[in-house]
């Protein structure tokens, strides 16, 4: 079965007055129709850039894409705008940005910018687009939409700004929508209100989400499939389950084993990463979490470790999943598991 979008050993770069920043090193993925594909990982691991180079919103220069292959239903689009006469970034995949309030126009109604989308993507008449922006707000449940249309952006909670940036998102009817930290700055009830939102879309109209977030309750309760980057590679892939459950990666365990839990005692303190990632303008030769790993091995500092399949669809770029290597202790591993059990409960 050909995935709805397939990316391929895609690596990106920024010049910058300090050098050359290295952000992606060969980023593999992908998502298939009505799947959501969750991409976890700590600020700057490069999961925002994965996703912009994608749809071609990285400004070019700074950025530029040195290698890789992205492809829309077995198509490859990557650095073009159009596929089969549709524009990209708008037609066929919808974003949903990080900041509601910058993202959208303090000096038009809310109306007229969800409208400005079927006005230059679906080639709508002003008054068709305005009144499908209306109903737009409605599917998105804005309560009063037609005066709400009428209204800017400073009138809007930050939840209602969220709900309008997914309406102009799926106004064209996308086939992905990416949602990059869609509940950033949302309180806990808002923040499940959007989520259900997006639930619920997707499973009326059968499109993929790529949702970028730090939060993994919000991964186990959203994700079909989980990638986990850092430093500019994902380390570990894998459905929800091998994620949460079968941890291969000392990342994700530690990602795991970082998440507040409702119980007390020491076991379940939060365990926080040590150290901070690589610098990315010279990132080093071997594996990139070599430094912050408190099982790392010799092999770990000189040599990049390749992809290892450790089941059907879960793979790890750890050398401790080497066929040859048997000194993986378990203790950290049952510990986490321990520990998301608790989490989740």
């Amino acid at each position: 079965m050909t995935a709805l979008l397939e990316v391929s050993n895609l690596h990106v770069e920024f010049d910058t007055y300090g050098g050359i920043v290295k952000a992606l090193r060969g980023v593999d993925f992908s998502v298939e129709s009505g799947q959501t594909l969750a991409i976890v990982g700590e600020s700057g691991s490069g999961k925002s850039v994965a996703m912009q180079s994608v749809t071609g919103l990285i400004p070019m220069p700074p950025g530029r894409i040195t290698a890789g292959s992205a492809k829309l239903r077995g198509k490859e689009f990557l650095g073009q705008r159009k596929l089969d006469g549709k524009t990209i970034c708008g037609d066929e995949i919808g974003m949903i940005f990080q900041d509601a309030m910058s993202s959208l126009n303090p000096t038009m109604c809310i109306g007229d910018q969800i409208a400005e989308t079927l006005e230059v993507h679906r080639g709508y008449s002003r008054s068709k687009a305005f009144s499908r922006a209306i109903e737009l707000l409605d599917l998105v449940r804005i309560p009063e939409a037609a005066r709400r249309a009428k209204q800017y952006p400073f009138e809007f909670s930050g939840g209602m700004l969220q709900r309008v940036m997914i309406a102009t998102a799926i106004a064209c009817k996308p086939s992905l929508l990416i949602a990059d930290e869609p509940t950033t700055a949302l309180d806990v009830t808002i923040q499940a209100q959007i989520l259900d939102l997006l639930q619920s879309l997707q499973k009326e109209t059968g499109m993929a989400i790529v949702l970028i977030t730090h939060d993994l309750s919000v991964v186990a309760r959203m994700a079909d499939r989980v990638a986990v980057m850092y430093a500019g590679q994902i380390v570990e892939s894998g459905s929800v389950e091998d994620i949460f459950y079968r941890s291969a990666h000392p990342y994700t365990l530690g990602l795991k084993l970082a998440m507040p839990s409702h119980s007390g005692g020491e076991d379940h303190r939060l365990r926080p990463i040590p150290g901070s990632p690589p610098d990315m303008f010279s990132p080093p030769a071997g594996c990139a979490y070599c430094e912050r790993c408190d099982r790392a091995m010799r092999v770990c500092q000189s040599d990049n470790p390749p992809i290892f399949t450790l089941d059907e669809g879960h793979l790890s770029r750890c050398w401790q999943q080497h066929p040859q290597h048997t000194g993986a202790s378990e203790g950290l591993y049952k510990k986490a598991t321990a520990h998301i059990d608790e989490v989740q409960a």
